[in-house]
């Protein structure tokens, strides 16, 4: 037993070596994948911030204000169109709010309806809370996170309160201004009414596993905005 003591103990050694080895490893893999997560989030958070300042950046140094009076009677009929089709369910003053804002940014006003349809699921209604998600759940009119409104406030110029987003005409401006930064950044309506419902990052996932970003939210909006097209703008 004496002679196999010796023996005993270097095993003894080398398991502990082994096990604290093993452990060690183990602790390293983990912060490896941990610092490569924080490292791949912070590349995604530097690409939304570095398309913002370029959509900043492109911005005109105001709108256009003038003569829009002049196109009152037009607003107002689409306006009307807007009140009767939600069953009066979407007031007319967000209408006219909704159309004025939308020629603001040369964005179709119809489509931000239709936008704003799918996300209430046609009840208009702007205290709406959204189902509980991993991402926590989405608010008001245009349905919009509190990880993701704060930005868009800041980058609209706007203050932020969380109660602010069961504001019809707060929720809107910040719609409007959302996809006006999400088409200058992709330049197509389906991705960027993709990327409005799924995240940025969930059209890039969208597209890997598609190969497009016609989701049926960006063509459903699309196709509804285009049964309105009598209704538009005159150039």
């Amino acid at each position: 037993m004496d002679r196999l003591r010796p023996y005993i103990q270097l095993f003894i050694v080398l398991s502990y070596m082994t096990a604290c080895f093993i452990l060690v490893y183990h602790v390293y893999a983990k912060k490896t994948d941990d610092l490569r997560q924080e490292n791949q989030a912070l590349r995604d958070e530097n690409q939304v911030l570095e398309s913002q300042n370029h959509y900043l950046k492109s911005l005109p140094t105001q709108f256009k204000t003038s003569s829009w009076y002049k196109e009152f009677p037009e607003m107002d009929k689409m306006a009307g169109r807007m009140v009767d089709e939600s069953g009066g369910k979407f007031k007319r003053s967000w209408a006219i709010y909704l159309i004025r804002e939308a020629k603001r940014y040369d964005i179709d006003p119809f489509l931000v309806y239709e936008l704003l349809r799918v996300e209430t699921g046609g009840t208009f209604n702007p205290e709406l809370v959204g189902p509980p998600t991993a991402y926590g759940r989405a608010y008001g009119l245009a349905q919009f996170m509190k990880n993701t409104a704060p930005w868009i406030a800041e980058m609209a110029g706007l203050p932020y309160e969380d109660d602010l987003l069961f504001d019809p005409y707060y929720s809107m401006q910040l719609s409007l201004v959302y996809l006006d930064f999400l088409y200058h950044e992709y330049g197509n309506w389906n991705e960027a009414l993709t990327a409005y419902h799924r995240g940025m990052g969930g059209l890039e996932q969208y597209k890997k596993e598609h190969g497009h970003a016609r989701s049926w939210y960006a063509v459903k909006i699309q196709q509804n905005a285009r049964s309105h097209e009598s209704y538009a703008f005159a150039e």
